[in-house]
């Protein structure tokens, strides 16, 4: 049993539950908002994430690594202080930016060298390396160092990346412990998420997913998917992996998704999530409702005077029209690109809200359908 998460109510395997940390408590499902560099993109502050009910923020260990220092956000008190935010925090590993940098690294039992794409230098990273950058962080959840092998991979690539990781998450686990009991170490009760690797392989997947629920991690994180199987491969996955994942732990798909996605994953047992969508297709004009996505950069919004959804809450919403939030975005004027990231983060966090008290009324497999049906209506 975990000391720190607490199981709910479950429905199906959808799962309603809690997560206490050092930084207040996580209500789950949870979709976490990225602000890889520490900052939302679309000038997003600290009290608009509080105003739209965000519980967690995601900052990039290897973005912060490069720019401004993981030493210097150490010297500034640590990530919640240098962001002015004191909610929880999760830090990925730097895992997946080796990956989407192939062409700069290599990769090696010890870990991974490679250029930064910042200004070229050299870097190394292995689990050692990345635990101590996310323990200057400080933030409240650290995720292993693993490596996002490519889709697609060979079995015998796969079986030996996976290998590999499993050795990287016992140096992380010991490097995390040895951090965590550091004088001078911020945040002493850091929390490590492992990460189950395997791509489409499902058997590959779940000896992976025995292996790690074995090394009593605080949570468990299912990476490498969404990176170009379909979506009826990744729900196969999630079918035959999650239940070999421990049920009273945390479960964490990275990189996931769609609004369809997150309610396909959460009836297979998924409870935190994290993805760029709402925000980088904010910042392109597009925007979710519960009756599908609209473009806004459409001509048909010209003078259209309805908010950008009717009954919605968000501050875009509350006072703007769809024809003056298209205007600023062909402006090219930043409050529009703002707006329209704030009205999808706060329709992502009021669906995640939305899901919780579903499942708590174990009603959740007729919401989940209505959802999806009701947002292929303008498709």
């Amino acid at each position: 049993m975990s000391k720190n998460y607490r199981l709910i109510t479950l429905d199906g395997r959808a799962k309603r539950g809690e997560l206490h940390t050092v930084h207040g408590v996580i209500q789950t499902p949870v979709f976490m908002n990225v602000g890889t560099a520490a900052a939302i993109k679309g000038a997003v502050s600290t009290e608009d994430l509080e105003g739209i009910g965000t519980q967690v923020e995601l900052s990039n260990t290897y973005h912060l690594h490069v720019r401004p220092g993981d030493k210097l956000i150490k010297q500034m008190g640590g990530l919640h202080k240098f962001m002015v935010w004191d909610k929880p925090i999760l830090t990925d590993s730097g895992g997946f930016q080796v990956f989407s940098l192939a062409g700069l690294r290599k990769i090696k039992e010890e870990g991974v060298y490679f250029n930064s794409h910042v200004d070229g230098r050299k870097i190394f990273m292995g689990p050692e390396e990345s635990m101590q950058i996310q323990s200057n962080l400080a933030s409240t959840i650290a995720m292993a160092f693993d490596e996002c092998p490519p889709h697609p991979a060979t079995r015998d690539y796969m079986q030996r990346s996976v290998d590999r990781t499993t050795r990287w998450l016992v140096r992380c686990k010991n490097e995390m412990n040895r951090l965590n009991s550091l004088e001078d170490t911020i945040n002493k009760e850091q929390m490590l998420f492992g990460i189950n690797q395997g791509g489409t392989f499902e058997d590959i997947r779940i000896e992976h997913a025995k292996t790690i629920s074995e090394m009593d991690l605080d949570g468990y994180a299912l990476g490498g998917l969404a990176v170009g199987e379909s979506h009826e491969e990744m729900y196969r996955i999630l079918d035959e992996t999650v239940p070999y994942l421990p049920l009273e732990k945390p479960t964490y798909l990275m990189g996931v998704g769609t609004p369809e996605n997150i309610l396909e994953a959460v009836a297979r047992g998924v409870d935190f999530f994290d993805c760029v969508y709402p925000t980088r297709n904010g910042r392109h004009g597009h925007v979710y409702t519960n009756y599908g996505k609209l473009n806004l950069f459409n001509a048909k919004y010209e003078t259209d005077t309805a908010p950008i959804e009717e009954g919605c809450a968000c501050p875009a919403c509350r006072r703007y029209s769809r024809a003056y939030i298209r205007h600023l975005l062909k402006a090219k004027e930043m409050l529009g690109m703002r707006l329209c990231v704030l009205h999808n983060l706060y329709f992502y966090n009021t669906m995640m809200s939305e899901i919780r008290h579903a499942i708590e009324e174990r009603r959740y497999d007729d919401y989940k359908n209505k959802k999806i049906e009701r947002m292929k209506m303008l498709l």
